[in-house]
């Protein structure tokens, strides 16, 4: 039976049905918006045997159909996932994930799929909505939702909800939370640099519309009639107490033991002993009927408990308070013949990043459902194995690598240079040398050093912190810069990018069942007093972006010409520009705007291209002088090209003060005459006079133009 319910929310109709496709799939939903309508489907299935982790799989699909469009390329059918995709599948998993039991285990896929696009609303909030909706419909998942998410934007002072794609071109902040009727479960944000407490008011404002959306999701569950949902946890591993009891102080001192790999060590010879303890000589059962898959995840639940003790206990594993920072290090210009490098390490998190400056034909063309754009900015994260000290596979970048360096490229992107300052294609790389927590805002201190060595004129230096969270039922506590145990047995990890302005990123997950504004607001200022004191460490070594761009950097610059003139410039069959490109060894762009883009290896061919293109394009302006070059003789006169493709008339009275008895007397084509504009007419015919310059030189009438 089809079931539908309404709202209007951010002046839009919001619409979910069900109960009319997929009637065979666990939950399925069309969630509509506008005219944009995705479809969401969960479903669940049998737990893998053996596994000891929940296998929730989330994917995310745009067909270009859906706004009326056909693939771009050879291929006409979609393949693997683009970044938008695969991060819209990361933005729908990780408010979903922490309303799941623990222990729950069996397997549960979502799938959204993007039916239709009315290029005004983007549907990736809305594949959020479904999910939850989806798997609150769904009467086997036991689904602790329903939750929401939205949109919002800043423009002029004002919050807006669901902005449409021409607001988003303007806004101040770009803000999808999530969350349920009592707290925020997940944030994904990037602003101008925006003030925390501004930041604080728009999850507020973003907060009030879930609650909303929430109740919508109820209404349709009541209708429906699912039932009210079950679920019995496994039963308690015998082995949890015990190790508990009789290996805790042992744990606790080696979780406590030098760096890292230390720490890894320490850990690793008292599991093996206490594995040999319950299974001499490697048997299948303890002496008291446990076997060794029940030993590895008591291991791991205590584990789980000495970190967060130690946490709340203000005894972080490797020594620090709950608000120390690691020790910092930075330095640039680290590698010969690129355009900009450096290496930004804290503690054992260690990002090199490397800086390549390009031209226009070097931006990322972007196609999807919406208009097709470029892109002039790119930052790549890469997360080799030896990182963290492993071998695996290397078969691309996954979920993660795409996810990590898409948070940092936007959380730099705020503080770029505009295209007309600084019209250089930038891309920067970021290789993770090592790793123990908080990679990608280590990425973003790293590339902002390289972007300042690479002479890159960014408004504000920025940093990138990351805060953790441990929570009981009677406490908690915040810890600054959180390190890789921290991270897996903690329940929360908030990334807080911004320069000493203001918030320019900030990204939150977490494992919990979601946050109130009071740990928020303590977050957002936590990381504030840590993100300055690494601007402080950064500015060491690099006070402000270089004066001049690499050496090996090619140079560019950009010039505005009237776009009734760009065909002047081009010329027939494009033999202008091409005379220009050669003759000078640059190389042209020109946009529909009359944007001109000149790049080459060398600042003096940039120059010259630029000088020759000014004088096609400029207007004539009368009084100027002109190096003109005879292109006719006439008897009544010479016509002088002044510009290319642009002739003037100098009368045989204009060419001398004295008297000319022939024009060919003075001048003959070819030659170089310098000439003053006297007068344009309203046909736009240009009169020129070599008397009046001669007279401003002082120059006897008598001497001669300069031959070619």
């Amino acid at each position: 039976m089809k079931v539908t319910v309404e709202r209007e929310v951010g002046g839009r109709q919001l619409t979910l049905t069900t109960g009319e496709w997929a009637r065979q799939a666990s939950g399925a939903v069309i969630v509509q918006f506008g005219e944009t309508a995705v479809f969401v489907a969960a479903q669940s299935g049998p737990p893998r045997e053996g596994i000891d982790f929940f296998p929730l799989t989330v994917d995310y699909r745009e067909r270009t159909a859906a706004a009326g469009k056909f693939p771009g390329g050879f291929l006409k059918r979609e393949g693997r996932p683009t970044m938008k995709e695969i991060l819209t599948a990361r933005l729908t998993d990780r408010p979903i994930r922490p309303l799941f039991p623990e222990g729950y285990h069996d397997e549960v896929q979502v799938m959204s799929n993007v039916l239709a696009c009315d290029g005004e609303n983007d549907p990736d909030v809305l594949s959020i909505i479904g999910a939850s909706a989806a798997l609150s419909l769904a009467p086997e998942i036991p689904f602790r939702g329903p939750l929401s998410a939205v949109r919002v934007a800043l423009i002029d002072g004002k919050f807006i909800l669901f902005p449409k794609q021409k607001e988003l071109e303007t806004t101040e902040l770009d803000l999808v939370v999530a969350g349920t009727r009592q707290s925020i479960l997940m944030i994904e944000g990037f602003g101008d640099q925006l003030p925390e407490e501004q930041m604080l008011e728009a999850l507020a404002f973003g907060h009030d519309a879930i609650r909303q959306i929430c109740e919508m999701q109820d209404e349709l569950i009541r209708k429906v009639g699912t039932p009210a949902k079950s679920f019995t946890a496994p039963p308690v591993n015998p082995l949890t107490a015990r190790l508990k009891r009789d290996a805790y102080s042992e744990f606790r001192h080696a979780k406590t033991t030098g760096s890292k790999h230390e720490r890894a060590a320490a850990v690793g010879q008292l599991k093996k002993a206490w594995k040999e303890r319950l299974f001499p000589n490697g048997a299948n059962v303890s002496a008291d009927g446990c076997t060794p898959p029940q030993f590895s995840s008591a291991w791991h639940d205590l584990e789980y408990r000495i970190v967060r003790d130690l946490a709340l206990e203000g005894k972080r594993p490797d020594g620090r308070s709950a608000t120390d920072l690691r020790a910092v290090s930075c330095a640039v210009e680290v590698l010969p013949r690129v355009h900009g490098s450096a290496v930004f390490t804290r503690g054992e998190t260690q990002s090199l990043v490397t800086v390549v400056l390009g031209t226009v034909r070097d931006e990322q063309r972007v196609d999807g459902l919406f208009e097709e754009y470029t892109k002039r900015f790119m930052l790549d994260y890469y997360f080799p194995p030896y990182s963290v000290g492993e071998c695996r596979p290397i078969r691309g970048p996954g979920r993660r690598e795409i996810g990590h360096g898409a948070l940092a490229e936007r959380s730099v992107e705020r503080v770029l240079p505009p295209g007309d300052k600084f019209p250089y294609t930038i891309r920067v790389i970021s290789d993770i040398m090592e790793s123990n927590g908080s990679s990608s805002m280590a990425s973003v201190c790293a590339a902002t050093l390289g972007l300042m060595d690479a002479g890159v004129p960014i408004k504000q230096p920025v940093a990138g912190i990351s805060i953790g969270l441990v929570k009981e039922p009677d406490r908690y506590v915040l810890l600054t810069d959180i390190i890789g145990d921290e991270d897996h047995f903690g329940d929360m990890d908030f990334k807080i990018a911004g320069t000493g302005k203001g918030v320019t990123g900030i990204q939150l997950d977490l494992k919990i069942d979601g946050i109130d504004e009071k740990i928020i607001r303590e977050t957002l200022a936590q990381a504030k007093t840590a993100r300055l004191d690494l601007l402080r460490s950064m500015l060491t070594a690099i006070g402000r972006p270089r004066k001049d761009i690499s050496a090996h950097a090619p140079r560019l610059v950009r010039t505005k010409i009237d776009p009734q003139k760009i065909g002047l410039l081009i010329g027939p069959g494009g033999k202008t520009i091409r005379l220009i490109q050669e003759e000078t060894g640059t190389s042209l762009d020109v946009n529909d705007d009359g944007t001109v883009t000149i790049s080459g290896p060398n600042q003096t061919g940039v120059d010259d291209a630029l000088g020759r293109v000014e004088a096609m394009t400029e207007e004539i302006k009368v009084g100027k002088i002109y190096n003109g070059v005879v292109s006719a003789i006439k008897d009544f006169g010479a016509f002088i090209e002044i510009v290319p493709g642009k002739d003037g008339l100098c009368h045989i009275s204009e060419l001398s003060d004295g008297y000319v008895k022939s024009v060919g007397d003075v001048c003959k084509e070819g030659d170089r005459m310098q000439v003053k504009v006297i007068a344009v007419d309203d046909q736009n015919r240009v009169k020129l006079s070599r008397k009046a310059v001669l007279a401003e030189q002082g120059k006897s009438g008598e001497a001669p133009p300069e031959s070619p």
